[in-house]
């Protein structure tokens, strides 16, 4: 990003921040071998949380009360109640806050709400997705650890949940089957949701199968399928009665979420512009320049993925893993309560 500069590294140990630092060139001063060292850099305007989710919480609060704005991965926090305390402390020491779930700002998620807010499909009345493939069971690996808050649900159905609650806010009802596996966490897991409106959402993850890894939004004059992986798809399909049409709208081009469809083309046509244009990071580019938008206009907040709709998004985890039993250690709850 032109008007961005990778100025410091924080990890758990001073090997792993040099490497980083390294391979991104990091001065070896600004290589630190804690996140409190980073969190006291006041060089530093945003920290971009990358650690597991069991520390998504412990460590935006840290960098919100040190004074710097926080871009947080998926999912949020554990928990409603620690997205809300996180927003809380956003909100007090007046720092940017964000959930970094990077679909919501590729060329093809802004390419369905411009869709969907057009009447293009009617009113919306289904969305459904999927996300899996089998991985071998590792208690040491963080998806299949409860102490880093593993499982299918947090780590992948997290996707599909963001797509429904995108287009159709918070639902009203969940019901959620899922099977833990020997290490405790959910290996696969399905959502159903429902909503006031006669609206209905299916979200399924799995560490033990492959799913289809797609995506449908379906309405009362149409239907627009994502392309594997739903999170991150370079096409679009879209059928209406007038007929199919499908869009090529690659992850990784380099275009503003404003002028995504002005590069738009037909994928069985020769209009491929966006493919000249590729950025590195495959498309994660996206949501920095969102962030960077929003803090040059001065907003703490973000209009496209709002603090708000990510502590809802939590409430509905929440909902899904109390049905299924699954259950992360109180020491990640602050040691305070069990969730």
């Amino acid at each position: 990003m032109p008007d961005a500069e990778l100025v410091a590294v924080g990890s758990r140990r001073q090997q792993t921040a040099d490497a980083f630092g390294e391979r991104f060139g990091i001065p070896r001063r600004r290589r630190y071998s804690s996140y409190e060292r980073l969190a006291a850099d006041d060089g530093v305007d945003v920290v971009y949380v990358a650690s597991p989710h069991s520390h998504h919480h412990r460590h935006t609060l840290l960098f919100l009360s040190a004074g710097r704005g926080v871009l947080c991965e998926k999912p949020f926090a554990l928990d409603a109640e620690q997205a809300a305390e996180m927003v809380v402390a956003a909100q007090t020491h007046g720092q940017f806050l964000m959930e970094a779930m990077w679909s919501r700002f590729l060329p093809a998620y802004v390419k369905i709400r411009e869709l969907v807010a057009a009447g293009a499909i009617g009113t919306v009345l289904a969305v459904e997705g999927d996300f899996g493939f089998p991985r071998p069971v590792d208690p040491a690996n963080r998806v299949f650890d409860l102490a880093q808050g593993g499982g299918a649900l947090l780590d992948l159905g997290v996707y599909p949940v963001s797509l429904a609650s995108m287009l159709l806010g918070e639902p009203d009802r969940v019901v959620a089957l899922g099977q833990l596996g020997e290490t405790g966490v959910d290996e696969q897991v399905a959502v159903l949701m429902g909503y006031h409106t006669g609206a209905v959402a299916v979200a399924k993850a799995s560490l033990r199968a492959s799913l289809a890894c797609t995506g449908r939004v379906s309405g009362t004059e149409g239907s627009i399928e994502l392309a594997t992986f739903m999170h991150c798809p370079d096409n679009l399909t879209v059928r209406r009665k007038s007929g199919t049409q499908r869009l090529y709208l690659p992850a990784d081009s380099d275009v503003t979420a404003t002028d995504a469809t002005a590069t738009v083309g037909d994928i069985d046509g020769a209009d491929r512009r966006n493919h000249r244009d590729r950025a590195a990071g495959g498309g994660l580019h996206h949501q920095i320049r969102h962030v960077h938008f929003r803090l040059q206009a001065g907003h703490l907040d973000s209009d496209i993925m709002s603090q708000a709709e990510s502590v809802s998004v939590m409430r509905t985890l929440d909902a899904a893993r109390a049905q299924i039993g699954l259950r992360y250690p109180a020491t990640l709850m602050d040691g305070s309560r069990q969730s």
